[in-house]
């Protein structure tokens, strides 16, 4: 059913809370959204992200960043967190997933992928037959317009996940 492909598997309100020691039983590979997933929208990789890759790393996890995003944005990202990475990805378009497991020699089983969004990431994520978390986004004022849009539309399926 179209609509059970809306519901990520767990929310979560920030990338940052999550057992890493935990996941990586469970997961070889993690994809992961940037923009306001991991930092705000456009915003550099920080320290948080750095330290972040470094403990998934660390923990023999692979990573791969998806982004709908334009490469100077992305590849900038990937550089200093260490990672590969797609841009103008196509989310939710099941392809740039298939090709991030591809990257990763990951399958659909043993796969995360984490994002603020339902209409690209778990939606993406969920075609893909990927376990989704979805992400509070870390600051919604910095939101394209598009995005701002999209979030409207979001609204009754975020607070459906949240009170189950």
């Amino acid at each position: 059913m179209f609509l059970k492909q809306l519901y990520p598997k767990k929310v979560i309100a920030s990338v940052y809370e999550l057992d890493w020691t935990e996941l990586s039983a469970r997961y070889a590979g993690v994809i992961f959204d940037i923009d306001n997933t991991l930092v705000p929208q456009d915003a550099p990789a920080d320290d948080r992200a750095v330290g972040l890759f470094r403990v998934v790393h660390g923990l023999g996890m692979k990573t791969m960043l998806l982004s709908n995003n334009k490469e100077a944005r992305v590849k900038a990202f990937a550089d200093k967190v260490g990672t590969g990475y797609l841009y103008k990805s196509g989310k939710p378009r099941k392809s740039g997933y298939l090709w991030a497991m591809r990257k990763m020699g990951t399958m659909p089983g043993n796969t995360l992928c984490i994002g603020d969004q339902i209409f690209s990431d778990v939606w993406g994520a969920n075609r893909a037959g990927i376990d989704s978390v979805l992400t509070e986004p870390i600051d919604p004022s910095t939101d394209e317009i598009q995005v701002v849009v999209k979030r409207w539309f979001e609204k009754p399926f975020r607070r459906e996940v949240l009170s189950n």
